[in-house]
């Protein structure tokens, strides 16, 4: 399917390469631990330097993230959150924040149970820019990426240390936006990336799309945001953030003082290496 449309996420990446810079893409999963410190902690994740949001989507089985991600999704279940939550927080974000591109990630069974087209033409008018849903292959675009691409709302792919070069085309056929490389096999948060292997792997994507490939899946420190920047057009970062979130909390699991500050030290720091990374190039 051809694109004919832009989003938000198109035009970030277009200015974060005419600043000769990787974007920094950060991921929360919405409503952990509540809404409010949720849409307190997007504002903060954009304020300290991310270039774009990702939204996890609360599921009761997510079966590719780690123990951190796991745990944030099972706080915000707790307090009742649902798709319709999230929606409106995203609606709420848009009253003062109209630019910072905003993806949802996680899971097809919420948004099946929401049913499809009610849930893109509520997301598109909530201000959502693109998806990533994990348990969709290619061999389903027509259950959900072609009818999110209908609502101009870009569908982006993952490719895996083990996507070969035979399973590559199809997985770039009908995505937009961006590609994300998972730099590491396996789940969320649990090994560090060896830039080389990420070096190589991301010129093997951008010889096959001109799309912009961004990183993610164990960055957690400045020194890693530093090296991916280099060879990628983005970072991201997720598991590190609602770690930070967790610990942060009180024994009740509720928010303190403390808990939108331990996650915008993250951004401010991945965003020093990245801007280095840039003055290097």
């Amino acid at each position: 399917m051809t694109i004919s449309f832009t989003t938000r996420i198109d035009e970030r990446f277009t200015e974060c390469k005419t600043s000769n810079r990787a974007a920094l893409v950060a991921f929360i999963t919405a409503g952990d631990p509540d809404v409010e410190t949720s849409l307190q902690i997007m504002h903060g994740l954009v304020a300290s330097g991310a270039d774009i949001i990702e939204l996890g989507m609360p599921f009761t089985d997510p079966m590719a993230d780690g123990p951190a991600i796991q745990a944030s999704t099972l706080r915000a279940l707790a307090k009742g959150h649902t798709m319709k939550m999230t929606l409106d927080m995203v609606c709420e974000f848009r009253k003062t924040d109209p630019k910072t591109p905003i993806v949802l990630m996680g899971y097809y069974n919420p948004i099946f149970i929401y049913g499809v087209e009610a849930f893109l033409t509520d997301a598109k008018k909530a201000g959502i820019d693109g998806l990533i849903i994990v348990d969709l292959p290619p061999e389903t675009d027509d259950e959900l990426c072609i009818p999110a691409m209908n609502h101009e709302i870009n569908f982006i792919r993952l490719a895996t240390p083990t996507t070969d070069e035979k399973r590559l085309p199809t997985v770039l056929q009908n995505t937009s936006g961006f590609v994300y490389y998972v730099s590491v096999a396996g789940i969320t948060g649990t090994k560090k990336p060896d830039i080389t292997k990420v070096d190589q792997a991301v010129q093997n994507i951008k010889a096959q799309t001109p799309l912009p490939v961004a990183v993610g899946f164990g960055v957690r420190e400045k020194q890693q945001a530093f090296e991916i920047a280099q060879v990628a057009d983005g970072v991201v970062v997720g598991s590190a953030l609602v770690g930070a979130i967790e610990q942060s909390l009180d024994k009740n699991n509720a928010a303190t003082e403390k808990t939108v500050a331990s996650v915008t030290k993250i951004i401010s720091d991945l965003r020093s290496g990245i801007e280095e990374a840039a003055q290097n190039a």
